[in-house]
């Protein structure tokens, strides 16, 4: 068989899992196994996140904190992301957590607990397309700062700054979208590339610290009662290290073979990432040199400081530095294509306001262009916080991770809850052609789903029955992917990653300092709790009327039989 026959069998495949699922192919399937791992790998930056967040740690826990949370963080959240690369390869398709939890949960809550989730998906990624693009803006306030000694770095310079970085990723999403699995792999390189070399100037030129002062010197500069709540507060610091990792399954739409991939991609990184972040943190630990010089740089990155009292240079510093610029604007590009595709998703399902025109999928280059504005505005509107107070968008941080692991809970715990009954059948059928080919999802689930089923209904000015809305949403067959951890150790890791995931937004909440003041409170669970709010509310008032779960194209609808419904 030939190459181009080959991808086209590749193509129907993903097609056809696509239509199962109840959606019809728009987007172009650029992305395979490497750029998909590179864009998995870039997306988390663990070394050079672990640069960025070094203080908050530092501050709670101090240098042994740093180490063994990180241990903690990067294994526990391993078996987060082994659960979610599951989810996705039973079900691998862009909308993420809000499908699998209306796929998973019971009956009668499908539709409610399926729309929340979708608001705290989309909030969490439009949080995180707001923090790596104001880590980018500010890295490079931080580089001026370090050339030019006599600048005086203002907030709003920093947002200024911030929005170029955004514009650059709106260019890059909008205009030259074919470029991007290239960019991934490239940067992939760039990536592994930029550590060795900051590791190595680093270990040559820098003084270094005792092994006692790394792995045994504790921190408690929050001011906390005991070092045990120290440690807990600081923990958040190597949580937001690793948080983005489901950025693969967002693309799902776009990658070929994502039933594979995604899985691949998703654990792959989160190994191999880890194993650099943790290689980092040693180093910048015995590297970190004078800790009052580092703490209070002017920079308001400690990483630049070290840089710069390592090599002793302002050049080579900035150089350094310019490295991890780089790669966070990269990553800053590549999280506002993720979540563009969460929001277009949710609006293809009528999840959010104005869906009709967030949907749209521009022609010529098959991206969704107005998401993709949507999504940047929104996150640059949230960095306006920064000129207010950088302290309170600090808290976007915490907000990031509160809204994440909210939404990997729920579905999660959901499955746990139906691999220990036993509801996933072993084997998926791929392409129903008939609505009687279709699964029933009762024989699956062991649940009774009658009220879900098509209805019609009668229009009592004709007498003629037309079909329910109900009739457009998808119901998906509950079956393992060619991806799970079978039998009881798949349930042993399920179990724990739902306990894990409690204790995090348990403390995701906390202030960083004591006492409590409105410069130092942690507003993330405001914020959270009033996207919450906003949605149930909405919910309520309109969304309850337009969504309906996750739909059926018109398309596929007539591939089964089931017609066509007007929106």
């Amino acid at each position: 068989m030939d190459v181009p026959a080959e991808r086209n069998n590749a193509q129907n495949a993903d097609s056809n899992i696509l239509a199962l699922l109840g959606k019809k192919q728009v987007l172009k399937r650029r992305f395979g196994l490497v750029s998909i791992f590179g864009f998995a790998m870039c997306e988390l930056i663990t070394w050079e996140t672990v640069l960025a967040l070094f203080s908050q740690g530092l501050d709670n826990g101090g240098p042994a904190g740093l180490v063994y949370g990180f241990l903690i963080a990067w294994l526990s959240t391993l078996s987060v992301y082994t659960v979610i690369s599951e989810l996705a390869s039973m079900a691998p398709i862009a909308g993420g957590q809000y499908y699998w939890v209306y796929m998973l949960a019971p009956t009668r809550y499908k539709k409610f607990s399926s729309y929340i989730i979708g608001w705290l998906t989309s909030l969490a990624w439009i949080a995180t397309v707001a923090i790596e693009s104001i880590f980018a803006g500010t890295i490079i306030q931080g580089l001026i700062t370090l050339d030019y000694p006599d600048y005086v770095a203002k907030e709003y310079q920093g947002t200024l700054l911030t929005w170029l970085v955004m514009a650059v990723a709106i260019f890059i999403n909008v205009l030259i979208p074919g470029l991007l699995p290239k960019f991934e792999t490239f940067i992939l390189v760039f990536h592994i590339a930029g550590f060795i070399a900051i590791m190595a100037v680093l270990w040559k030129f820098s003084p270094h610290s005792s092994g006692s002062f790394v792995f045994t010197t504790s921190l408690n500069e929050g001011g906390w009662p005991t070092q045990g709540l120290s440690y807990c507060v600081g923990f958040l610091g190597n949580v937001a290290t690793f948080v983005g990792a489901d950025a693969s399954v967002h693309m799902a739409e776009e990658i070929s073979n994502a039933a594979v991939n995604i899985p691949r991609a998703i654990c792959g990184s989160m190994i191999l990432n880890g194993l650099l972040g943790f290689a980092m943190m040693l180093t910048v630990l015995f590297c970190i040199g004078d800790l009052d010089t580092v703490v209070g740089t002017d920079t308001g990155f400690p990483f630049i400081q070290i840089f710069y009292d390592s090599v002793g240079s302002v050049a080579g510093a900035t150089a350094m530095a310019a490295v991890v610029l780089a790669l966070t604007w990269a990553c800053a590009i590549g999280i506002t294509t993720t979540a563009s595709r969460m929001t277009w998703s949710f609006a293809r399902d009528r999840g959010t306001p104005f869906s009709h025109y967030i949907m749209k999928v521009e022609k010529r280059t098959q991206v969704p262009v107005i998401a993709v504005g949507l999504v940047t505005l929104l996150s640059a509107l949230l960095t306006l916080i920064y000129i207010g107070s950088p302290t309170a968008f600090n808290d976007v941080i915490s907000l990031t991770i509160t809204g994440f692991y909210g939404s990997y809970f729920l579905p999660s715990a959901f499955l746990l809850y139906h691999r220990i009954k036993g509801h996933v059948a072993s084997k998926k059928t791929l392409a129903p052609s008939t609505p009687d080919a279709l699964p029933d999802p009762s024989q699956t689930t062991g649940e009774k789903i009658d009220d879900e089923k098509p209805k019609p209904s009668s229009d009592p000015t004709t007498n003629n029955t037309v079909p329910d809305l109900a009739v457009e949403v998808a119901q998906i067959q509950l079956a393992w992917g060619p991806f799970h951890i079978p039998g009881i150790l798949g349930i042993i890791n399920n179990a724990y990653a739902c306990l894990y995931m409690i204790f995090v937004i348990f403390w995701s909440v906390w202030p960083p300092v004591t006492p409590v003041d409105a410069t130092t409170m942690n507003y993330s669970v405001l914020v959270t709790g009033g996207v919450i709010i906003f949605s149930v509310i909405w919910y309520w008032v309109r969304g309850r009327k337009e969504y309906n779960g996750p739909l059926i194209d018109d398309e596929v609808r007539s591939i089964m039989g089931l017609g066509s419904v007007a929106a």
